[in-house]
């Protein structure tokens, strides 16, 4: 009996410790999100725009963590090999989708290794050419570079990345053919983009837009499926002729896989929520960014579509870095 009496209370004294912490609701304690990029850029601004109202809805500190380099890949393992609890969360962008296609091995699945929660923001970019360029639409720019196969050159921010592919995507629809010359950065290809040494690129509108306003440049046509509200009197590649054309950058919200379900519902139910609200809209529409809010299927399944577009891309272009 004295030994039962014994083993009743280690079990209660047990129960006792574990109950409370495994009862306390989520959140309850500050949650790390990790931006794979430097601060002051499209995903950076979105996570402290958007992670400042996540902290006021949850009741916690949402805190940003910038971890740099390798292409967004350091700061994107760190989620991968995180606990699965919700505390630790990663704010990707679209180059999550074309890492696979550049690298032969990450060092994470850009698919199997997350789970997620929504996406956050379309960033979409431009096409834009020198004023000297005989061109006011996407068909005559066009036409115009397939009577000079081979003698013109357009600028990037470097091999692979989303300024250089959303050309080759351009390029390999339209089959036309123009000279890709990468620069360190889309800010270091502008000077010759202005002195019309290139005469095109596909820059965000974010950087590009007060060259354009300011009449340096001539847009002819923004890359996301829709307009987007930072230019709404800018044609989509679509309107413009450019038949299934879509290469916004974007940025989504992933926490590690096997996150509870429960957990990811809750992130994205407030995420949603905080995208909706008209002073987080209006910041981030200054910037040049579109709000979206979806599910977490949604943007799973875009995910998917978009690392096999990139792919294509990739393999047609030849821009793989290893």
């Amino acid at each position: 009996m004295k030994l039962s009496l014994r083993h009743a209370i280690a079990v209660a004294v047990a129960f006792g410790f574990a109950y409370p912490a495994a009862a306390q609701p989520y959140p309850s304690k500050p949650i790390r999100l990790i931006v794979p990029f430097t601060a002051g850029g499209g995903t950076d601004i979105s996570a402290r725009v958007v992670g400042q109202k996540l902290s006021e809805r949850l009741g916690t500190s949402v805190v940003i963590d910038n971890r740099t380099g390798a292409g967004g890949m350091v700061g994107t393992e760190i989620v991968a090999r995180a606990a699965p609890d919700g505390y630790t969360l990663v704010l990707v962008s679209s180059s999550h989708a074309i890492n696979p296609s550049l690298h032969r091995r990450l060092p994470y699945d850009s698919i199997r290794d997350f789970a997620p929660v929504t996406l956050v923001v379309l960033s979409p970019g431009v096409l834009v050419v020198h004023p000297a360029v005989p061109a006011r639409t996407v068909k005559e720019f066009v036409d115009w570079v397939r009577s000079k196969p081979g003698q013109l050159t357009y600028g990037s921010a470097g091999n692979g990345t989303p300024v250089h592919l959303s050309m080759e995507l351009l390029k390999s629809i339209e089959k036309i053919d123009i000279v890709h010359a990468p620069y360190k950065g889309a800010a270091a290809a502008f000077p010759d983009l202005l002195g019309g040494q290139i005469v095109a690129m596909i820059p965000s509108t974010a950087s590009v837009l007060p060259l354009v306003k300011a009449g340096k440049l001539r847009a002819l046509a923004v890359t996301s499926r829709t307009r987007t509200a930072a230019a709404p009197e800018v044609p989509t590649m679509i309107e413009s002729g450019v038949p299934g054309y879509e290469a916004s950058s974007w940025y989504g919200l992933l926490a590690p896989a096997g996150t509870p379900h429960a957990i990811i519902a809750r992130l994205n139910a407030e995420t949603v929520q905080v995208l909706r609200m008209d002073d987080v809209r209006e910041r981030l529409i200054g910037q040049a960014l579109d709000p979206v809010g979806n599910t977490p299927e949604q943007f799973a399944a875009m995910i998917g579509e978009e690392i096999a577009k990139w792919r294509r891309v990739v393999r047609a272009s030849g821009a793989g870095i290893d």
